[in-house]
């Protein structure tokens, strides 16, 4: 990605954090602050493209639904295509499901089947990785279309819930924090 005249900036400093939301004991790391102040919000695009640059990808997968707003700017700027994986439903046409365990019951995700090119090499794209239920599902799902998944990354991984270990593809973050 090219940086240009973005400067790399402590983007930490811009994320507002909720405590006790959407429940109490869970911290809700809200990117709309982060997104309101335009140097912040070009930096964190920056510093995740410059992290997916290192990587042989051809397609972008965005999790619903913050990671939309990462993954659609990264497919932009590297001029490659840009999908969505979305709760079930949510879709037109014909599409591909996986049904996977979360730590608050079950759920289904899906992509359209005739989205992503066979044999694509895609980068999935997630604003926060915690348990890792949602980025494996969509590792698997990626992999039911006869896809590689060549990285999974996300601007904030929570420490010690363990998502990085449900993870086949290479993961990288630009901010850790404590669970």
């Amino acid at each position: 990605m090219d940086r240009g005249t973005i400067t790399t900036m402590n983007i930490d400093d811009h994320i507002r954090v909720i405590k006790n939301f959407p429940k109490s004991g869970i911290n809700f790391y809200d990117l709309g602050s982060l997104m309101a102040n335009a140097e912040a919000w070009k930096s964190a695009v920056s510093q995740m493209g410059e992290k997916l640059g290192r990587y042989d990808v051809d397609f972008i997968m965005g999790i619903e639904s913050r990671g939309f707003l990462l993954a659609a700017p990264l497919a932009y700027e590297l001029n490659i295509g840009f999908g969505m994986i979305r709760k079930s439903g949510k879709l037109p046409g014909q599409t591909v499901t996986h049904a996977y365990e979360t730590e608050y019951g079950k759920d289904k995700i899906e992509i359209q089947l005739d989205l992503v090119p066979k044999g694509a090499k895609v980068a999935i794209i997630d604003d926060l990785l915690a348990t890792g239920g949602t980025m494996g599902a969509s590792e698997k799902l990626i992999n039911k279309l006869g896809c590689e998944v060549a990285l999974c990354l996300t601007l904030i991984e929570l420490e010690g819930l363990g998502g990085r270990a449900k993870l086949s593809a290479p993961f990288e973050t630009i901010l850790k924090k404590s669970a």
